[in-house]
């Protein structure tokens, strides 16, 4: 009797990375996270504050380290940092093999810089330098987010030779602006004399939260659009995020066979690939694994929180997805805007929220920590 294909691995056969959205300390020690390499062929790992809030918070896998380090009297963000840097560290010595073994194409973890600097450059590009100095592993990637500050952060870092993932895009208009930003940086770095070719970035383009936003837009005006139009609105639920990322991807082909490009790869300089993020399902009437089975397609990465990650194991069906009905996808957006939805605004919107979604889990993690330690001092 054969076994049935792991649908995870199969993406490999499709040109797609699969990243783990998630990490905590005890995958890390009890052999779990080397499970998922070697059974589903995880290929990377993406943190942010909220998945650190929930690892350190909601458990007690880092009490032991915590109460060790209470003698040091650290600031909870200083103690945050610590407790940040181990797991990336480990987590990234875990995946030295697939960073050897892909030649730096996967293999990454990401660490993301504080989200209350999401819109000062100078304090961006000082506090990337100083995570990727003491993380000090060539398989990480530290995050920028994708905001009018954090593009010139990172256009600065990956002129620097530094790995980073930004994080935070919605707009295919800032996304073009994100691959031009990685162009210049290359070309600055080259020019510099630096190795292109050890230079690895991707762009997370966020899905579900898309969705989230403009159908709740459109379940608003389907409460006084008139009957003729109603048909034609409801038609569109579901359907933005999808056509919005598909187009995205033409772009992206488009900007590699451009003569800039063209000039760094023959440098060696390795495309900074689309990754899907936000790929949980929001919405309980959508499949499970949507927004995973929709997005397959040749050089790209899909970071899939560890629910979805699991589903898709279970009943995912990989296929090349993510270059058909490019043509109704054109027609889904310009429908939006005819009913006076801009995907542009919600877009904006959609990376403040983020910021401070962000923003507050990290303020939320540093308040647990703080009362963490103080109740660790009470028991020692």
């Amino acid at each position: 009797m054969t076994t049935a294909a792991n649908p995870l691995k199969s993406l490999l056969n499709f040109g797609q990375s699969v990243w783990l959205d998630y990490i905590r300390r005890d995958m890390l020690n009890n052999g779990e996270l080397a499970k998922l390499i070697k059974e589903d062929g995880l290929r990377g790992m993406t943190s942010n504050p909220s998945i650190f809030e929930k690892a350190i918070g909601e458990s007690t896998d880092y009490d032991r380290t915590i109460g060790l380090l209470l003698s040091q009297k650290l600031a909870p963000i200083s103690l945050y940092e610590k407790l940040a840097i181990e797991d990336v560290q480990h987590a990234a010595d875990i995946f030295k093999d697939v960073y050897s073994q892909t030649k730096g194409r996967d293999g990454y973890v990401s660490l993301e810089v504080s989200p209350h600097l999401a819109f000062d450059t100078k304090k961006t590009i000082a506090e990337a330098q100083r995570l990727w100095k003491e993380v000090n592993r060539p398989n990480i990637m530290i995050k920028v987010p994708g905001t009018p500050e954090g593009i010139p952060a990172f256009e600065e870092l990956t002129a620097q030779g530094i790995n980073i993932n930004v994080t935070l895009l919605f707009s295919k208009t800032v996304y073009e602006k994100v691959a031009r930003a990685y162009i210049k940086g290359l070309e600055r770095f080259a020019a510099s004399g630096g190795d292109v070719s050890k230079v690895a970035s991707v762009a997370s383009f966020f899905i579900s939260r898309i969705d989230s936003l403009i159908d709740k837009k459109i379940d608003e005006q389907l409460k006084t659009t008139n009957a003729s139009q109603k048909d034609g609105l409801a038609a569109l639920l579901g359907q933005a995020a999808i056509a919005n990322a598909r187009l995205t991807y033409q772009l992206y082909k488009q900007i590699i066979k451009e003569s800039n490009w063209q000039s760094l790869a023959k440098k060696g300089a390795m495309t900074q690939r689309l990754l899907w993020g936000s790929t949980s399902t929001k919405n309980p009437q959508y499949s499970d694994i949507y927004y995973v089975e929709e997005l397959i397609g040749p050089d790209t990465v899909n970071t899939i929180p560890v629910a979805t990650y699991n589903a898709f194991r279970d009943h995912g069906r990989a296929a090349n997805t993510l270059e058909t009905n490019l043509e109704k996808s054109q027609t889904i957006l310009a429908d939006l805007e005819k009913f006076g939805i801009s995907l542009e605004d919600a877009c904006e919107q959609l990376v403040s929220e983020g910021v401070k979604l962000f923003a507050d889990a990290f303020d939320k993690l540093l308040t647990g920590l703080e009362q963490k330690s103080t109740s660790l001092v009470g028991k020692q």
